[in-house]
């Protein structure tokens, strides 16, 4: 992916985003821009107009830490957006190579240590899985192999979440809440972006997306990022029904650039009783019949 168009397109984004009232600074007529002008971002980092307009023109090799902090102040970035800006400064400067992490991702090059199997196989409450930044599931306890039946149903979408978002219709039904959803994944991707510039299979699967999805591309084109620690889901699975699950995203510090997440229902609820349900029928694949694309 082009730097300067990412460190262009992502700065001009932000932007947008602050209004002067935000900022603390007045409104005043016949403003022609949305958000704040680039005159008043330079002033508010305490650099000359003419220094921030190279930064947003895409020219971040060589700027200091301290000013890209500068920056990320006078723009209100917050932890996932200042990390994305560090990580396009770095690959600007070349010095992302030196910094970025193993890269043994993809499916068919990575394989889970028989220990990292027994430890997903040994979660029994939850689903449990293993992703990449670009969104592959590359190993899975039997929960969450049934959990997401209709992701695994379809050999197009190849066990990746992100081609299931947005070219699997039994997406709209799995996920109630669609649009939040595909907000997230798409922030996903976009945060592996920058952190990964040269990953050639994300560069693949962005194409293709972008090529196959309307709802994708206007999405991919916001440059919005994000941390995707924790938090709560709704799902609808084609066999139990309704489940809304807390999931906790934990980085694993023994695979780079690897995630381990846990799905959990609250103690007591029909949510739970939803799990079980599922972990009895996922003992007996055949229950769970491959999904309908109409």
């Amino acid at each position: 992916m082009d730097n300067q168009e990412e460190v262009r397109e992502f700065l001009t984004s932000r932007r947008a985003k602050i209004t002067p009232e935000q900022a603390g600074l007045p409104t005043g007529p016949r403003r022609r821009v949305p958000g704040l002008r680039r005159s008043e971002v330079a002033a508010l980092a305490d650099v000359s107009v003419e220094y921030y307009a190279k930064l947003e023109r895409g020219n971040l090799a060589g700027v200091s830490p301290a000013v890209l902090e500068a920056v990320a102040r006078a723009l209100r970035l917050d932890d996932a957006e200042r990390a994305h800006l560090l990580h396009l400064a770095q690959a600007a400067d070349g010095t992302d190579a030196l910094a970025r992490p193993r890269r043994r991702r993809t499916k068919d090059q990575w394989k889970p240590h028989r220990s990292l199997q027994w430890t997903l196989d040994a979660i029994t409450a939850g689903p449990a899985f293993v992703r990449n930044g670009r969104m592959d599931i590359l190993a899975a306890n039997q929960l969450a192999r049934a959990f997401y039946a209709d992701v695994y149903a379809t050999p197009g979408n190849e066990a990746n979440l992100a081609r299931f978002q947005f070219l699997d219709p039994a997406s709209r039904r799995f996920y109630p809440d669609w649009d939040l959803a595909a907000d997230v994944v798409v922030a996903i991707l976009r945060t592996e972006a920058g952190r990964n510039p040269h990953d050639k299979d994300l560069h693949d699967l962005v194409g293709e997306l972008s090529t196959r999805s309307d709802a994708f591309r206007t999405r991919w084109g916001a440059h919005d990022v994000r941390h995707h620690g924790a938090g709560t889901k709704r799902f609808h699975h084609q066999a139990v029904g309704d489940l809304t699950l807390a999931y906790e995203g934990l980085e694993m510090a023994a695979e780079p650039g690897l995630t381990l997440t846990i799905y959990c229902a609250e103690p007591g609820s029909p949510s739970e009783e939803g799990l079980r349900l599922l972990a009895s029928w996922a003992a007996t694949p055949q229950t769970l019949a491959p999904h309908s694309s109409d």
